[in-house]
């Protein structure tokens, strides 16, 4: 049995006779993805398989994202979200150390701005519905790495265990001469 979809997208037809086995299968790219399996009759007079089945997914609905905004943090300096949700998660734009009231740095220390920036990370974190605990990966850009310890000692205190997945750079420069900027990803 062989099975092919829209053509349009120039999609291979998938034999279906590869899936003859119980264990499923998955495959995806991108806006595509296939998945298969054999599954059981369910009547109880015979005990044959069915045939196996295959499902195509392609969606450019553009209501699959949300821009999340709230008022409790500071608004993005450009043309971007504080964060948008897509697919169960919550992806949460570079972060910076400004008091949402003032739109000034709290101040010039790394610790502070540090503070103000995991502050202001969680009131977005609760506007789109998620929290610290659901934070599945953080980005953390600082402008000395020098200071990668000070802000370990901070950043402990938001995340419980297990902490999230976490890359850390040192860069040439951030935007407004910050210190710090850290962006997330939460499942929600």
């Amino acid at each position: 049995m062989a099975w092919s979809a829209v053509r349009s997208f120039h999609v291979p037809t998938v034999d279906m006779s590869v899936v003859r086995s119980r264990a499923p299968l998955a495959a995806g790219a991108g806006f595509f993805s296939v998945a298969g399996t054999t599954l059981w009759r369910s009547s109880s007079s015979s005990s044959k398989r069915s045939v196996p089945f295959a499902c195509l997914g392609i969606s450019t609905d553009s209501r699959i994202k949300e821009a999340v905004h709230t008022e409790k943090a500071p608004a993005a300096l450009g043309p971007y979200s504080q964060a948008n949700k897509a697919n169960n998660f919550l992806f949460v734009s570079g972060v910076l150390g400004l008091v949402p009231e003032t739109g000034k740095f709290i101040s010039d220390s790394v610790e502070d701005q540090t503070e103000q920036v995991l502050k202001n990370m969680g009131e977005i974190l609760k506007a789109g519905g998620a929290s610290y605990a659901t934070v599945v990966k953080t980005t953390i850009m600082l402008a000395d790495l020098k200071d990668f310890k000070k802000v370990n000692e901070i950043y402990a205190k938001y995340f419980p265990s297990p902490a999230p997945a976490r890359s850390t750079y040192q860069v040439a420069a951030l935007p407004l001469d910050a210190k710090i900027e850290i962006e997330c990803i939460a499942a929600i």
